[in-house]
């Protein structure tokens, strides 16, 4: 058993993939630096891969690494990189727990269905639709997993013991706004969640090597594998402890081979021959080679902000009470993609809907898509001003998006994009409707692209300079008008750019020389 390590080593780079990648979902905080999700997010295959047919730069060539070391071991990026991989392991684990010591069967392969869901996804990607790498992409189901079942709950737990640990005098917690999603984009989540440990705790990586269009590509690469695992027949004793081990039902005992296109490198094979008989080979030849005052500071300071942002979100929205319901349907043309992403098409070609936008977005506006796009372009975010608004200086989205499907921004750049156009329906405005005063969407515009013009007595209502319009959707968030709003931001299909607002100048004049009159 003189390659067991390998095995350990395998173990120790699965959790260091897992734990970290989990914690780009689940950092609600927002404390870790955006570099450090470039540099998790490098070696998923897929993201690298489209960020490298974007953008062609060194650091989108994670992929390249990937396909060098399958040419060299096999599969290693299905057996430690890939996060989802990590999470069937744990599932075969458990089952082999609880059933002690389950025993793996040799089983041959559902070949048709391997390679024709390969071939229909890679069709249609050349087609330009991005479906089937949504919904079978282990990276961005993982993603969607994190996001959608287990960020809402930490958030809740987080607010527990917040204001738990506040009674105590301990601040090194502080509450978090609680956004409520869609249920249908939690659904699809939890049921491919139980689908995959389902699978994994009855046959292991059965996922990997029949669903998985990633795995089956790399299990074609692995054929052409400079070092293979091969089982030398003149020291194998025959006992087939190897076979009940491997949890990609690829040892086939009779025969005494491995079918390494299926073979996810886990090495537990390597770690249970008593006699040693299987080894890496090489292919020609057969040789083998804080403090307490500072947080409580803290504390304060970002429950403050918490509340008033909940404050602020509540009066924007009942300020002004309707007394009657809108009548005219808001027709948007289109939604709005994040800023960064170009257009729609830019962004509905590149992104894998892995959701990690989403969860570092701080106002949640960006939410899963369902009909949004189109049917064929589900669970890909977009700015949903029911739910809030985005922030003026705000690029968390751009700077951590794996497949430049959201290119990065600066603060000063992405103040000048037009993601869409705000539109006014003034049959729906309660300034016409019910004679009365409100104002809420200009309060709201941070570059003043609504203003409050005379309309009746002293009555005034909004007037719309769409030139200043950035579609940032604090205007449609903030109308009290139900059901239909009486603005709202119709998107860009390609994002266009912004005029800045001269800065008005007082017309009086001031006498410096003259003594201050007080």
């Amino acid at each position: 058993m003189k390659h067991s390590i390998l095995r350990k080593i395998r173990i120790a780079v699965s959790i260091f993939f897992l734990l970290f990648t989990s914690i780009l979902f689940l950092d609600i905080a927002n404390f870790l630096p955006p570099d450090l999700f470039g540099y998790v997010t490098l070696f998923q295959f897929i993201p690298s891969a489209i960020k490298f047919a974007v953008l062609f730069i060194p650091s989108s060539i994670g992929f390249i690494i990937i396909l060098i070391l399958t040419l060299f071991f096999g599969r290693v990026y299905c057996s430690s990189i890939c996060p989802l991989g990590t999470v069937q392991d744990i599932a075969s684990h458990i089952a082999n727990k609880k059933k002690r010591k389950k025993k793996f069967l040799y089983s041959k392969e559902y070949f048709w269905l391997r390679y024709i869901i390969l071939v229909v996804t890679i069709l249609s990607l050349f087609s330009g639709q991005l479906l089937l790498i949504i919904l079978l992409d282990p990276y961005s189901n993982f993603g969607r997993i994190l996001a959608q079942l287990f960020n809402p709950f930490i958030n809740i737990l987080n607010n527990f013991f917040a204001f738990t640990l506040e009674k105590l005098n301990i601040y090194s917690l502080y509450p978090i706004e609680i956004k409520s999603g869609y249920f249908i984009a939690a659904l699809f989540p939890f049921l491919f969640l139980a689908f995959i440990l389902f699978l994994s705790y009855k046959r292991g990586r059965l996922y990997c090597n029949t669903v998985c269009p990633l795995g089956t590509l790399l299990g074609i690469i692995s054929k052409f594998t400079i070092f293979k695992l091969k089982i030398d027949k003149t020291t194998c004793e025959g006992c087939g402890v190897c076979s009940k081990v491997c949890k990609s039902e690829c040892i086939e005992l009779k025969s005494k081979k491995i079918d390494f296109s299926r073979c996810v490198a886990c090495y537990n094979c390597l770690d249970v021959c008593p006699s040693d008989a299987i080894n890496y080979q090489f292919i020609s030849s057969g040789i083998v080679k804080q403090s307490s005052d500072k947080s409580r500071r803290d504390f304060l300071s970002k429950t403050s902000l918490f509340i008033i942002g909940l404050t602020t979100n509540a009066l924007s929205q009942i300020k002004i009470i309707p007394q009657k319901e809108s009548k005219v349907a808001v027709k948007k043309n289109s939604v709005s993609s994040p800023p960064g992403s170009k257009s729609i098409d830019h962004f509905t070609s590149n992104c894998t809907a892995c959701q990690l936008c989403i969860t570092a977005c701080p106002t949640r506006v960006l939410q899963p898509s369902f009909t949004e796009y189109g049917i064929f372009n589900i669970f890909q975010p977009f700015m949903d001003y029911k739910t809030n608004y985005c922030n003026y200086d705000c690029t968390a989205c751009s700077q951590v998006c794996p497949t430049a499907a959201i290119l990065p921004l600066t603060a000063k750049y992405k103040k000048n994009i037009q993601i869409g156009k705000a539109k006014f329906i003034e049959d729906n405005c309660i300034v016409k409707t019910e004679n009365t005063a409100c104002g809420a969407c200009s309060e709201h515009c941070p570059t003043k692209a609504v203003l409050m013009v005379d309309y009746k007595g002293n009555l005034k209502i909004p007037e719309i300079t769409n030139k200043y319009c950035v579609g940032c959707g604090a205007c449609e968030f903030a109308c009290p008008t139900k059901p239909y709003k009486a603005i709202y931001v119709d998107g860009n299909l390609e994002h266009q750019t912004a005029e800045k607002k001269p800065v008005e100048k007082l017309d009086q004049k001031i006498d410096y020389k003259e003594e201050f009159p007080f």
